[in-house]
């Protein structure tokens, strides 16, 4: 083996999974400086999930609560091919954040194989790693005279700094009224390379009103993205808000009207061209049957290169998006909140289904990147575990079209 040429050693470990590749650090140290190499990371999580997009299997980290009784929520690994079938483990959190009253809502990931859950608590984890990550509860409070109803989370990586980051926008009420102060917001970063949060001094780019947490993490050129609106004298206009997390300001895209009423077709952001631009996904609110229409920001810099990319439909039981990938594979949660792929004109029920509009999909990318940072004691990160996933019937099922 030690005669082998590093470049080949390489490009052969960089197919295999993270948690093989961990048994390989200890075969030799040659093995483990190269395992260990931030060069061979960085290689690892393009080749690896490069071929993973080319194999029969498809995987998706999927977060939902089964019950009606409890918060409990489960965090799956669903995978299937093209004959159906279908397989889920569940990620066993630490024993501290396994209970009903640890619960979470949004999914935003994979950035470098790193993934963000939004809830009670808030939380990284690598699951190919088997890293879980609870962040510290932020000290700042609204300003006097004021509180926060809603919050919308954005998540992404610092390349300079070698920093995942994440984002909290709060709007405002006024305490005496209990009025919304309209368009106006504050913001704060949580940084993993110092376990803290901070004031962002960015100013945001008011008046602007955000439309909801887009249910598919739209991320791209170092850039968190949500669907917002601003109100002008021509009346409700669509928008793109922006957060740069190298540069750490904000910036509004505007839209072109792409949809006649807010209140008959739904618009949820999507990433585009392997995370080079922004998209968006219209499609009407009401009917089982729909069309979607798939518009995409050819020139990321440039807010005339919005285009119309192509239609879908109709598609027939479909009710809510909540993932979406590789420019055609659409995630829905159908009327009975089962988990629906929609995939080249095909429709596949994989059975998956959470309660209470919880189910929450994105795609499922290995990686070596480690949450671990600096101080081991101020930046405690868990250890957690894949089981088979109860619910799937010995964890295996053979799905229908």
């Amino acid at each position: 083996m030690e005669h082998l040429p590093r470049e080949l050693v390489a490009n052969v470990l960089s197919r295999l999974p993270s948690k093989v590749l961990l048994l390989c650090k200890c075969v030799c140290k040659s093995w483990f400086h190269l395992i260990t190499d931030p060069h061979f990371v960085t290689n690892h999580y393009a080749v690896y999930n490069t071929l993973q997009t080319q194999e029969e299997n498809q995987n998706l980290l999927v977060i939902r609560r089964p019950f009606f009784s409890g918060l409990k929520t489960y965090i799956s690994i669903v995978s299937w091919n093209h004959k159906n079938f279908v397989s889920s483990q569940v990620l066993n959190p630490p024993y501290e954040y396994n209970s009903d009253h640890k619960y979470w809502t949004e999914i935003l990931g994979p950035c470098n194989g790193i993934y963000f859950l939004e809830g009670n608590p808030n939380v990284l984890m690598n699951p190919s790693l088997g890293e879980f990550k609870a962040l510290p509860e932020s000290p700042f409070t609204s300003p006097n005279g004021t509180y926060s109803f809603t919050d919308h989370a954005g998540f992404g990586f610092d390349p300079k700094t070698n920093d995942f980051k994440v984002v909290v926008i709060r709007d405002l009420w006024l305490k005496e009224t209990d009025e919304r102060k309209l368009g106006y917001w504050t913001s704060e970063l949580y940084s993993l390379n110092s376990n803290s949060w901070r004031k962002v001094d960015a100013v945001l780019p008011l008046p602007i009103e955000i439309w909801g947490s887009s249910r598919v993490y739209t991320y791209a050129n170092n850039c968190s993205h949500w669907w917002g609106y601003v109100d002008d004298e021509s009346g409700s206009q669509d928008v793109v808000l922006a957060f740069d997390m190298v540069k750490e300001s904000f910036r509004k895209i505007r839209v072109p009207k792409i949809r006649d009423s807010s209140e008959e077709k739904f618009a949820t952001l999507a990433p585009f061209h392997e995370e080079a631009s922004i998209g968006v996904v219209v499609y009407p609110v009401r009917g089982t049957e729909k069309c979607f229409e798939v518009w995409v920001m050819k020139d990321y810099w440039d807010e005339g290169s919005w285009v119309k990319q192509y239609s879908v439909g109709p598609v027939q039981v479909i009710y809510k998006l909540v993932g979406f990938y590789e420019t055609n594979h659409f995630l829905w949660k159908d009327n009975n909140e089962r988990l629906v792929l929609y995939d080249s004109e095909k429709t596949r029920d994989l059975q998956v289904f959470g309660k209470y509009d919880s189910l929450r999909a994105a795609r499922y990318t290995e990686s070596l990147v480690s949450l671990h940072r600096g101080d081991e004691f101020s930046h405690k990160c868990f250890s957690c575990s894949l089981v088979p996933d109860p619910l799937l019937h010995d964890s295996e099922y053979h799905v229908s079209f």
